[in-house]
């Protein structure tokens, strides 16, 4: 994954998508990708479902934003449910492909199931899948050689890349959660284990994220904390969303849906209360914006237009 300016002269943004459930969605999500890419993001995230034994949808569509834009695809990995080996090999797989960027998430149990199961697998925490992805990347790596300047004779072992892994972050604190701070503990467990960033999940008010980011920093948090971004396009989104998160209903943009008696007027509400957020994290100090998608890319480029964070060029350009 790039790394971010601290100047917010240019807003770095990206885009969250999943793997399309059948063939026909294939090609329409394919041209999705092709505005998406057009727009400059800094990256493509693809999500994964748990439990896989192979990369399947996920890795075609990785290999997909990789072999035809140029935008770096970034692939999530879950470990809920997964072996050691299993999780190794997935891994791999990923690499082979040329995939190189990696968001680590540990997974949601299935619903009825409690923290001891044992469908939860020999990793317990996205931290030690962040180990994985780094111990996998390492041992596929072969040593190189460099010279030592000024010395003709001498070689020394190269510095080998390290793979980019983003890990989650929570604001307003994980749904699990066993104390007020844990989702922060688990925040500086994954920096230890090698993140290079992290990414939210979606959150309703600037503050949200920027109080998160003010006590993570205090905390001992270094690495960058992306804003998790949704458009709430409609009343019928904002209450599956919130089933999903846990998170607890936003009064404000729950009235000003319900007041809208249209889909066009939801949709106008759900594009001004997310550039909303953009144009205030961004004032706060964030590194840049990532929007979830929905594998649909008018709202989102509405989105950033109206942020600021496209010109009318640039949105034309990938309309």
């Amino acid at each position: 994954m790039p790394a971010y300016p601290t100047s917010t002269d240019q807003v770095p943004f990206s885009f969250e998508l999943y793997p399309p459930r059948t063939d026909a969605a294939t090609a329409a999500l394919h041209e999705t990708i092709r505005h998406l890419a057009a727009a400059g993001p800094r990256f493509i995230s693809v999500t994964y479902g748990a439990g896989g034994s192979t990369g399947g949808r996920s890795l075609e569509l990785v290999r997909h934003i990789l072999d035809t834009t140029d935008v770096q695809p970034l692939a999530h990995l879950t470990c809920v449910g997964t072996t050691y080996e299993g999780a190794a090999r997935l891994i791999r797989e990923f690499l082979d492909a040329g995939i190189t960027s990696f968001l680590a998430l540990r997974g949601d149990p299935p619903a009825g199931s409690s923290e001891d199961d044992e469908f939860l697998g020999d990793l317990e925490t996205a931290a030690q899948l962040v180990q994985l992805i780094h111990r996998a990347q390492a041992e596929c790596t072969p040593f190189t050689e460099a010279s030592i300047p000024g010395v003709p004779v001498a070689a020394r072992i190269a510095e080998r890349p390290r793979a980019e892994v983003a890990v989650a972050a929570f604001p307003n604190g994980h749904p699990r959660s066993r104390h007020p701070l844990e989702h922060i503990d688990a925040l500086l467990a994954k920096q230890a284990a090698g993140a290079t960033s992290a990414i939210t999940q979606l959150f309703f008010h600037a503050d949200d994220y920027l109080g998160f980011v003010e006590e993570s920093r205090a905390a001992g948090v270094v690495i960058p904390i992306l804003p998790g971004i949704m458009p709430i396009v409609s009343s019928a989104r904002l209450h599956r969303v919130l089933e999903l998160t846990g998170e607890k209903l936003p009064a404000d943009l729950a009235a000003r849906l319900e007041a809208e008696p249209t889909a066009e007027g939801q949709r106008a509400v759900g594009v001004d209360h997310a550039a909303t957020l953009v144009r205030e994290v961004v004032d706060g100090g964030a590194p840049g914006i990532h929007l979830y998608a929905f594998n649909h890319h008018e709202t989102v480029l509405e989105v950033l237009h109206e942020a600021g964070a496209l010109t009318p060029y640039e949105l034309e350009v990938a309309r």
